[in-house]
C-alpha cells in the first residue's frame, strides 16, 4: 500500500504538538466583533485542543 497523502484543508487548520495533541485555532473571530463581548472576543484568541475523540481522525489526515 502507498503513502497516505496529506490533506491540505486539514493541514492548515490543525498543527500538532510535541506532545501529540492536535491543536486549533477558534472560529468567529474575523467579522462582526463589534456584536461580540469583550470576554467572548478574549476567549476566542487563545488556541484550543481538539477533544480525545476526534484527535486520531486528524493526526491520520495531517500525517
Amino acid at each position: 500500500m502507498g503513502k497516505m497523502k496529506t490533506h491540505s484543508a486539514s493541514a492548515k487548520r490543525f498543527t500538532l504538538t510535541k506532545s501529540g495533541k492536535v491543536k486549533i485555532n477558534h472560529s468567529h473571530h474575523r467579522h462582526n466583533l463589534g456584536l461580540k463581548t469583550a470576554k467572548r472576543k478574549r476567549g476566542l484568541r487563545k488556541a484550543g485542543y481538539l477533544s480525545d475523540a476526534m484527535a486520531p481522525t486528524v493526526r491520520t489526515l495531517i500525517k
